[in-house]
């Protein structure tokens, strides 16, 4: 069984940590298990971030909950998503997380003013970042000591 982090004191691991060749899976289990033991803090199981792989995967967030309730390690989820959903090769599994761990939200008209108000707050150049730069960015204020 993983350890469960109380993400009301040190952050969720970083979206760019891959597991299986999967971004962003360590990061949504750290929040998933940690939903489940009442010390998620601010963060969310489930969001729209955990979705860009329960998306690229086609599973759902109830699916891969069920996996951290019966106490799935990062690597058995990796394998679960493997075996389930759309399939993926190894190639699209790296080409999908080399994509949104480049994703620019500052470029997208639709997310532009958002990203620029939270980079703010992060204290990073929403002009220079990725999304996950900025996430990293908010990690550390959120939990500067």
């Amino acid at each position: 069984m993983s350890t469960v982090k109380d993400l009301s004191k040190v952050a969720p691991t970083s979206p760019r940590v891959r597991t299986g060749g999967y971004a962003i899976l360590a990061r949504m289990a750290d929040k998933g298990r940690a939903d489940l033991a009442g010390t998620v803090g601010d963060f969310h199981f489930d969001c729209p971030l955990d979705n860009f792989l329960f998306g690229f995967k086609d599973v759902k967030g109830e699916d891969v909950k069920k996996l951290l309730e019966g106490g799935s390690t990062n690597e058995e989820i990796a394998d679960w998503l493997d075996e389930n959903g759309t399939p993926k090769s190894e190639d699209e599994k790296k080409a999908w997380s080399d994509t949104v761990e480049a994703a620019r939200p500052y470029d997208n008209p639709e997310k532009k003013d958002w990203f620029v108000g939270v980079c703010a707050e992060a204290g990073c150049d929403p002009a220079t970042s990725t999304l996950f730069d900025y996430l990293e960015a908010d990690d550390k204020v959120s939990f500067a000591s």
